[in-house]
């Protein structure tokens, strides 16, 4: 406890400033913080802001003429004639402090008295809205959150022309001072919900906060747990769904991604074209994902199983095609097994940090190569190269990453456990899965909602997806303030008064 004690101590942050005297030294150091005294006929002050968070053509073109103007005599004209909203008077070091550092101009009569005229000139930088990179949509809007929490405030707001939503504002980080925007409808998101996100947010010990994705890991219910609890997403259309439905949206500045809360593990595996798309295609599709799921998690631990200890599971026809495959292959099938694996991981990790154009390159080029020569060598047999093929392409069509990421790790506990007790291994390791989802869940609530607890009425947009007309309410395991998305009465008085187009 001293060693740990000694180590906290010295990360500790410098001593604040006491007073405005020692915060404006400790930013005198800095080479781009600007402190000089202004003097005007009537009226003189010093003046201070960060040249690289102020747009300083903004300072020179719309602050500085008013403070040469005959009217200004002390800091209150300079407040008055201002053609600004947002300008604060104060004495409080804190948000001198904070407010400077955000890119705010800092006014004094004297460079001793804390009495100042703080005024916004904030310089926006950052790249403009763009296409998703991650959520790639074939149907439906293209755009993607950026890092600026402002312009993804504004993304969703569009989407959004309602008064009833609103946004509460936290702080984050000791250092950092990270704005975190939490987001949701009035009258429809859950208010324990709201709270318990809002509670969990205020409550973070941090130093700092750099990404939506950490700020996950802090707030989920089961932070041991390999399975996401919260949805991560680029696509402004998607929180606006979610925030229709009467979830919880969460933005962090800096951040390129929104945090949707709470999730089921059965949305992970929803795109959202689905929406876009007629509901029996969609339902298709959304089938197919879960397949190729339960696919990639369970064919190499299911070729381990039977080669190792259930080899009569297989057709007369297929065995000798198996046995030749193998011949040449000095390795048990768990080791070969593994050796195709861990490959295939680590052509996928150097695909992701290499630069695209070469990354793309290296993926197609390294399996090609890497697969061909593992065969001929003898290192692998031809038809396992097929499923660990196969069952790396079922696992990426996961539409979310950090689901695809847990989707491709479970597969390694599933062939330890065949390789020491087969298939009774593949089921055991099964169960205990389905125990720690069980267990799992997102807000507190059910994680594999709506399978347990069970509730028919949430599987009309769940593994399958209904026609828009049926799904009337809003998902039961959310308790939101208002269950109905349409008005049902009138849904039914306009049905029964429909005519036909042409008359007969």
């Amino acid at each position: 406890m001293f060693w740990k004690k000694r180590r906290l101590k010295k990360t500790d942050p410098q001593t604040p400033a006491k007073s405005i005297v020692d915060l404006l030294k400790q930013l005198k150091v800095n080479p781009d913080f600007t402190h000089f005294h202004h003097k005007g006929p009537h009226f003189s002050c010093w003046v201070s802001f960060m040249q690289t968070l102020v747009d300083v053509d903004y300072v020179h073109r719309d602050v500085f003429p008013y403070l040469y103007s005959n009217q200004v005599h002390c800091l209150s004209d300079v407040q008055t004639i201002l053609p600004f909203e947002e300008i604060i008077r104060t004495k409080e070091l804190s948000v001198i402090q904070s407010k400077l550092l955000e890119g705010f101009i800092v006014i004094q009569e004297s460079e001793n008295k804390p009495d100042c005229l703080i005024i916004p000139s904030i310089k926006v930088q950052g790249r403009q809205v763009e296409q998703t990179e991650i959520e790639t949509s074939i149907l439906g809007s293209h755009e993607g959150f950026v890092e600026s929490i402002d312009t993804n405030i504004n993304l969703i707001r569009k989407r959004l022309p309602i008064p009833q939503f609103q946004i509460k504002e936290l702080r984050v980080g000791k250092i950092s001072r990270t704005r975190v925007c939490v987001l949701f409808v009035d009258g429809i998101a859950n208010k324990e919900n709201l709270n318990t996100v809002v509670q969990r947010i205020s409550d973070l010990e941090v130093v700092s906060l750099i990404d939506a994705t950490m700020l996950a890991l802090h707030i989920g219910d089961n932070n041991h747990s390999l399975f996401p609890q919260f949805i991560d997403t680029e696509r402004p259309d998607r929180v606006a769904g979610a925030l229709y439905e009467g979830k919880v949206a969460v933005l962090v500045d800096g951040s390129p991604n929104a945090l949707i809360m709470p999730s089921t593990i059965v949305e992970f595996f929803a795109a959202f074209d689905d929406y876009f798309l007629v509901w029996p295609i969609a339902t298709a599709y959304r089938l197919l994902r879960l397949f190729a799921v339960a696919f990639s998690i369970v064919s190499s631990s299911l070729y381990v199983a039977v080669l190792t200890y259930h080899y009569q599971l297989v057709p007369k026809d297929l065995m000798g095609a198996l046995i030749v495959s193998r011949s040449s292959v000095p390795y048990d099938p768990v080791i070969e097994v593994l050796l195709l694996e861990i490959m295939i991981e680590l052509l996928r990790e150097a695909g992701a940090r290499l630069p695209t154009k070469v990354g793309q390159t290296m993926g197609i080029v390294g399996g090609i190569v890497i697969g061909t020569a593992s065969v001929q060598a003898g290192v692998a047999s031809n038809i396992l190269l097929i499923i660990i093929a196969m069952s790396a392409l079922a696992a990426f069509i996961t539409p979310n990453y950090r689901m695809a990421t847990t989707i491709r790790f479970i597969r390694f506990p599933f062939i330890l456990f065949a390789e020491v007790l087969g298939l009774l291994g593949i089921a055991l390791c099964f169960m205990l899965f389905v125990c720690h989802l069980i267990k799992l869940t997102s807000l507190g609530r059910p994680y594999i909602e709506p399978i347990y607890p069970l509730r028919v009425t949430d599987m009309q947009d769940a593994y399958i997806r209904l026609p828009f007309n049926f799904q009337n309410r809003r998902p039961q395991f959310l308790r939101t303030g208002d269950a109905d998305r349409t008005n049902p009465q009138r849904a039914r008085e306009k049905v029964g008064k429909q005519s036909p187009d042409i008359d007969e």
